[in-house]
């Protein structure tokens, strides 16, 4: 039987340590620079990124990968036309490949050794990663998520996240929009759907502050 304590139901409920991880989604060089507030989104998402690190949640970033042209299938292809807007394959050129400045996470995140990078083809970031293993294993039962774009993997994200049980927690101004209306829509139909918790940068600061007092999570 589930006590109604244990449900939880608030930020404060969840925004502990030994309850929630933060997810950085896709804050690459080559994603930044296309978003026009990509600068502004960035000092958002470090000042949660501080706040995390100082109260000992774990953090993990994503990253977008492009497969080589010849490991290109025929979805892969055709995504990337659809993306690059042209009609001939030969066009095509992966914008995100191993290596590559614009694959390579923004230098100012400078992930620590006690943080995961995970990479991933997909738009959710539990399909293909192991993330989901991640948080399970440390008995997680929510993340907090921040980065770009919201509209083509934060959505998802959250989505897939929820249907997995996880309790997805959306920092509303750490997350930017390639095409502010649709990043708009998206977040209007994450607070419809209600799985998740909306919160802002500067609430979630405190709560992770305050969630952290009693001492920082121990592996």
């Amino acid at each position: 039987m589930v006590v109604s304590r244990d449900i939880g139901k608030t930020l404060a409920d969840f925004c502990r340590p030994e309850r929630m991880a933060l997810v950085v989604y896709d804050m690459q060089v080559g994603i930044t620079n296309q978003v026009k507030n990509g600068p502004a989104i960035l000092a958002e998402v470090l000042k949660v990124l501080e706040a995390a690190r100082a109260g000992g949640y774990p953090v993990i970033f994503l990253r977008h990968l492009s497969m080589p042209k010849p490991l290109m299938g025929a979805f892969q292809m055709r995504q990337a036309m659809a993306w690059q807007r042209t009609d001939d394959p030969d066009a095509v050129r992966p914008w995100f490949l191993r290596g590559a400045p614009g694959f390579e996470l923004v230098p100012e995140l400078a992930p620590r050794e006690d943080e995961a990078i995970l990479d991933k083809i997909t738009f959710s970031a539990f399909e293909g990663t192991p993330l989901a293993i991640i948080l399970r294993d440390l008995g997680l039962t929510s993340f907090a998520i921040c980065g770009i774009a919201t509209e083509i993997g934060i959505d998802p994200t959250v989505r897939h996240g929820a249907d997995l049980g996880l309790v997805p927690i959306v920092i509303r101004d750490a997350c930017g929009a390639g095409h502010h209306e649709a990043g708009e829509r998206s977040m209007d139909n994450i607070a419809f759907m209600g799985d998740a918790i909306l919160t802002g940068v500067d609430e979630i600061i405190g709560q992770m502050a305050r969630g952290s007092s009693t001492g920082r999570r121990v592996a």
